[in-house]
């Protein structure tokens, strides 16, 4: 029989703290005790679970105890500060920002890829970031097959990886440019995200990679246990709500065939092929967004390297990017 599990998320208010309770719910997660956590601003406010309404606590020293699994998605410097806290609690922390996922002493879980890592855990497991998640689910089952050797990634990121105010700002900035208003800055991004592409996702460094784009780097390699994996892309913010689309195009130490790989997919644990460009069938952000897939379509010879397949992957950042991986984790524990 499953044994059942006291819980805390943090970050409870946030779309995906929200997305992550109802995921648990969907799920049905054997939950014994279910504690919400957020920032003294966000406390007090209501959560319904199971029919059961919850009021959101301010997170405190004394909000983890005989608590077992603590799902953080509250920022990195929240998880730096309340990380240790939950540990030293005696819960096993599942982390949605960046603050842990390159530690070498806390492992990088996709459980469709390495489910093994989460048992080797001290007490803190790191989520990947969306983009990654999505990439390495499409391409590990091709790696098995041929052996992966470059990818290049080109991502199209909805607002909502951003959270809640993101959402808001693209809401709005729409609004003014179909009513013909200026759109004003709320700081959100640098420039107009409403009918508008932004190249740039986090800082950039000295060579003008950004933060986003090394993300995808570190963690694909981590993930997939890859260290000299070559990796290369552009991460780009677009005007959609929910789900984020990626271009991938992967090259292998082996010949692999277009048909074959869509083979290896559709036999691919969480993903779904939709490929028949002729009806005009293949993955959208808007037929994937509050689904749990990794959905890949477009899956081709690459025109321009050898033993390459160029392909399009979408999935919900809000929920195989973030709050379904986590809880996934949770079911390996």
């Amino acid at each position: 029989m499953e044994r059942m599990r006291s819980v805390a998320v943090l970050g409870a208010t946030g779309l995906v703290g929200r997305e992550m309770i109802k995921t648990l719910e969907q799920r049905d997660y054997p939950i014994s005790n279910l504690r919400l956590l957020a920032s003294p601003r966000s406390a007090g406010s209501r959560v319904v679970f199971r029919g059961e309404e919850f009021t959101v606590e301010a997170v405190s020293e004394e909000s983890f105890r005989n608590i077992d699994i603590a799902l953080f998605s509250a920022g990195g410097v929240t998880s730096k500060k309340w990380a240790p806290v939950a540990a030293d609690s005696g819960a096993v922390l599942i982390d949605n920002s960046s603050a842990w996922r390159m530690d070498p002493d806390v492992p990088l879980v996709v459980p469709e890829i390495n489910p093994q890592d989460a048992c080797e855990h001290k007490g803190i497991i790191a989520n990947p970031n969306c983009s990654t998640i999505q990439a390495v689910v499409a391409l590990y089952p091709l790696h098995r097959e041929a052996g992966l050797k470059y990818v290049n990634i080109s991502t199209y990121q909805s607002v909502a990886g951003t959270g809640m105010k993101a959402v808001e700002t693209l809401k709005k900035e729409s609004e003014a440019v179909l009513s013909e208003r200026d759109c004003d800055s709320d700081g959100v991004y640098p420039h107009q995200i409403a009918f508008n592409l932004l190249p740039h996702i986090g800082a950039f460094d000295d060579d003008g990679i950004s933060e986003e784009e090394w993300k995808m780097v570190n963690e694909s390699r981590k993930i997939m246990h890859l260290p000299q994996l070559k990796v290369s892309g552009i991460t780009v913010r677009v005007p959609v709500f929910r789900c984020h689309g990626e271009s991938v195009t992967a090259q292998f130490e082996k010949e692999l065939a277009p048909e074959k790989a869509k083979e290896i997919l559709r036999n691919a644990a969480g993903v779904v092929v939709m490929d028949d460009p002729q009806k005009a069938v293949y993955p959208m952000p808007a037929a994937g967004a509050g689904k749990d897939a990794v959905y890949v379509g477009r899956i081709r010879k690459d025109t321009g390297l050898e033993n390459a397949i160029s392909m399009w992957v979408v999935s919900d950042n809000l929920r195989k990017g973030a709050a379904l991986n986590a809880v996934q984790i949770a079911e390996i524990l």
